[in-house]
């Protein structure tokens, strides 16, 4: 089984070198997305609405946003040295109450205490100590770096942490909406009901009950592979020699259209060749008589 946590547990002068385990897992059937046109995974990027770029891991900071759109900037050592500061691998008892005396609406996760070495004694002493007085004890402990209210009790025969709420997290049963006050209920009818309660009374056996819609779902998944209903993701398009060289060749005939206009613009600015463009122009002027016509007109006349 898998530590997710070392340190101790104390009470009084007692450690307890112990490691945490998870209790519990999540068997949720997961059911990915996928194009309905080519089968494939939908990727899921972060995208910056602003900049309209993708995001790598890099160029994402924490914030906290104290109202709309404003936000105060927390770097990772501020918050590493809040986490140093609050983080406390001993894990102390506070106080031993009733289990009876916490709502179930309080608890959140369950979680295996195993003795690491050395610590088999103690985590026995207190494994039995709270079997005879019927107690839990009550501590703090930072958990994935969040400082967690939990209870220590015995589940057949180990220890176990439950991590529970603190009060300013539960709820405020008042703001539920619409609950009836006490009503004129019908004897006759809550005696019915009582006999119905009492016609379905068992002994709790947790074997008992199944998610019947986890099973109706893996069931039907199985039977849609053994009929070959399946679905294969096309893969990504990977650009060969030839398509580079093509694209390297476009690109290249690009650059030279958009550079055309500008090597124009360059030649007018020198003026080397303008000397010679002023000879020209004399010589035409000298040579416009020779090609005039009065003196054909005048032999014409005589």
């Amino acid at each position: 089984m898998h530590t997710m946590w070392k340190g101790t547990i104390s009470f009084g002068l007692v450690n307890i070198p112990v490691k945490l385990h998870a209790a519990t897992e999540n068997k949720d059937v997961k059911l990915r997305q996928l194009h309905k046109k080519c089968q494939s995974p939908i990727k899921y990027e972060k995208i910056c609405p602003v900049c309209e770029e993708e995001i790598g891991n890099d160029d994402i900071v924490k914030a906290f946003e104290y109202a709309k759109n404003k936000f105060v900037m927390l770097t990772d050592e501020e918050l590493e040295e809040i986490r140093e500061e609050n983080t406390d691998k001993a894990v102390e008892i506070v106080d031993f109450v009733q289990l009876q005396e916490i709502d179930p609406i309080y608890f959140e996760k369950s979680y295996y205490l195993s003795p690491s070495e050395g610590g088999g004694k103690a985590y026995s002493l207190l494994r039995a100590a709270l079997k005879d007085t019927g107690k839990i004890g009550v501590a703090k402990m930072v958990i994935r770096s969040k400082e967690q209210l939990a209870v220590i009790r015995v589940y057949e025969n180990t220890l176990v942490v439950e991590t529970i709420h603190y009060p300013d997290e539960v709820r405020n049963v008042q703001d539920v909406p619409n609950i009836p006050e006490a009503a004129n209920i019908v004897e006759k009818e809550l005696e019915t009901a009582k006999m119905l309660i009492e016609q379905l009374t068992a002994e709790f056996n947790p074997e008992k009950y199944q998610d019947e819609y986890r099973t109706a779902l893996l069931e039907l998944i199985e039977e849609k592979k053994n009929n070959d209903e399946t679905a294969t993701a096309s893969e990504k398009p990977r650009p060969n020699n030839v398509t580079n060289l093509m694209e390297a060749l476009e690109a290249s005939l690009k650059r030279a259209e958009t550079a055309k206009p500008a090597k124009p613009a360059a030649k007018k600015k020198t003026t080397a060749p303008a000397p010679a463009k002023k000879t020209t122009t004399t010589n035409k002027k000298t040579t416009a008589p020779k090609k005039a016509t009065p003196q054909k007109k005048t032999k014409k006349n005589a």
